[in-house]
C-alpha cells in the first residue's frame, strides 16, 4: 500500500479507494486524505446552498457526522462521495431552516473586531475571484438546476448518486443539470 502522506490533488482513484477502507478501520492519515480530496468540492457545493460565510460551518458539521458514522458506511468511493454530499446537504437544509427561525441582528461594521485574514496572497485572491464568479453564476440558477449542476459537475457525482442526494429520479437530475448548463451558457454569453 502506498503511503497516505502523498496528498497530491491528482491522486489515483485506487489510492483513494484504499484510503476509504483504511479510514473506516481508524487510519487517521487515510481519513485526512479522504477529507482533502472531498472537502474542496463539498465546500463549493455548500457555498451555493448556504452562501460563502456559512459554508465552512455547515461543512464542519457535516464532517463531524461523516467521521462519526464512517465505520457504518458501506460502498465504494463514488458511494462515499454521494453519502458525504447527502450528509452535507442535510446539514445545509437544517442550517437554512434554523436561519429562517432566527431573528436578524443588524451589526455595524464599526462594532466588529478587526481580524487579519488567514491568507493574504495574490494567487489565492485570483483563485477565489474565479471560483466566486463561477459560483455566483451557478447561484443565479433555479435551485434544482443549481444543485444538479453542482453535484454533477463540481462534485463529480454520477446521475444515480446525484439523484439519491436530491431524492429525485435520475431523469429529473439529468434534465435539471442539462437545463442549468444551458442557462449558464446563456448567462455567460449575456452577463448583463
Amino acid at each position: 500500500m502506498r503511503s497516505t502522506e502523498d496528498h497530491s490533488p491528482s491522486r489515483p482513484v485506487e489510492d483513494l479507494a484504499i484510503a476509504l477502507t483504511a479510514a473506516q478501520g481508524g487510519d487517521e492519515d487515510a481519513f485526512r486524505l479522504l477529507y482533502r480530496s472531498t472537502q474542496p468540492a463539498l465546500l463549493r457545493y455548500l457555498r451555493v446552498l448556504v452562501g460563502r460565510e456559512e459554508a465552512e460551518d455547515v461543512a464542519s458539521d457535516a464532517w463531524l457526522h461523516i467521521a462519526r458514522d464512517l465505520t457504518k458506511f458501506r460502498g465504494d468511493l463514488d458511494g462515499f462521495r454521494g453519502w458525504a454530499t447527502t450528509i452535507a446537504r442535510n446539514r445545509a437544509m437544517d442550517h437554512l431552516r434554523r436561519q429562517r427561525r432566527r431573528p436578524v441582528v443588524d451589526a455595524q461594521v464599526d462594532d466588529l473586531p478587526e481580524q487579519p485574514a488567514p491568507e493574504d496572497t495574490a494567487a489565492s485572491a485570483v483563485d477565489a475571484l474565479a471560483t466566486d464568479a463561477a459560483l455566483a453564476f451557478i447561484a443565479k440558477l433555479p435551485r434544482d438546476q443549481a444543485e444538479a449542476v453542482m453535484l454533477r459537475v463540481v462534485m463529480g457525482l454520477d446521475v444515480a448518486s446525484a439523484a439519491r442526494v436530491l431524492g429525485k429520479r435520475p431523469g429529473a437530475v439529468r434534465t435539471a443539470a442539462h437545463r442549468g448548463l444551458r442557462k449558464l451558457a446563456e448567462l455567460l454569453e449575456n452577463p448583463g
